[in-house]
């Protein structure tokens, strides 16, 4: 009875984290829908908000921005964030302590010190011209790898190092043995390091703030300045903005575990097969 008891709170108590934290996305969502001009009152049903965030180049040219630079730092991330923990695990215990604890350093910091230091660093003491887009891509790039860093490692503890070393013994080079055994096994965690680095990139507001051009905006940024000004059809046109960023997680989260589910049966059965 007491354990029954337990199982409801808990699951009162999974409603309403669920509620607190999904029911203003929805709100939004709703309104996006509709010809209101400010929170509080729906006036109707109306795709303008949508038609206007489509057509409008101000818009446009923003979101098709922010997509290029979050995948572009997001791949550059999945590449040093996978390589770097490869060569970690790999390491001895002084190395692979000192990188671990290096990779923890932008994780823990505040965005708004790694965004000024990067600032400095790059504009003022190695003079990189700001209005290019390099000290943007390297901003996120710190900010988004050790994050790959940490959705890589997990899967290399979980590896079989005799593998590595078999193939080793069977005359593959080190690199051939680490493209046909080892990453096909870290597949699931560099695709979840990636999209992880394109939602910190997408989502990041402070080092864009400090390193991006002056003519650039991310969404981010653009929010910021927009609900700042008075043009009421953009501010609404955000609704809907947000509204699709929100669906398009929910399809990558659910796509994402399917193809995760997909590969551990496969390796479920593949390990079988070999045992009988």
């Amino acid at each position: 009875m007491k354990e029954k008891k337990i199982g409801i709170g808990r699951a009162v108590f999974f409603v309403i984290m669920l509620f607190a934290l999904y029911f203003p996305i929805l709100i939004l969502a709703v309104y996006s829908f509709t010809s209101s001009t400010n929170l509080g009152a729906i006036r109707g049903f109306s795709l303008q908000n949508y038609i206007t965030l489509f057509t409008t180049p101000e818009l446009r040219d923003m979101i098709i921005g922010t997509l290029a630079l979050a995948f572009v730092s997001a791949l550059i991330s999945t590449v040093l964030g996978t390589t770097g923990a490869i060569g970690a695990f790999y390491s001895g215990q002084k190395m692979k302590k000192m990188i671990n604890g290096l990779n923890q350093i932008p994780v823990i910091n505040a965005d708004v010190v790694t965004g000024f230091s990067m600032c400095v660093l790059l504009v003022v003491v190695l003079h990189m011209n700001k209005d290019s887009y390099l000290p943007l891509i390297i901003g996120h790039v710190v900010l988004s790898a050790p994050f790959v860093y940490l959705s890589v490692l997990p899967k290399l503890k979980q590896l079989d190092s005799s593998q590595y070393e078999a193939a080793l013994d069977l005359g593959a080079r080190p690199g051939r043995a680490i493209r046909q055994v080892i990453l096909p096994q870290l597949m699931p965690g560099i695709i979840s390091g990636f999209g992880l680095a394109v939602t910190l990139s997408l989502d990041d507001y402070f080092i864009a703030t400090y390193t991006k051009p002056a003519t650039f905006n991310t969404i981010s940024t653009y929010v910021v300045n927009a609900t700042k000004g008075s043009q009421t059809t953009i501010k609404t046109a955000l609704w809907a903005l947000s509204t699709l960023i929100f669906v398009v997680v929910i399809l990558v989260v659910v796509a994402a575990n399917l193809f995760a589910g997909r590969n551990e049966n496969r390796l479920k059965k593949e390990g079988g097969s070999e045992k009988a």
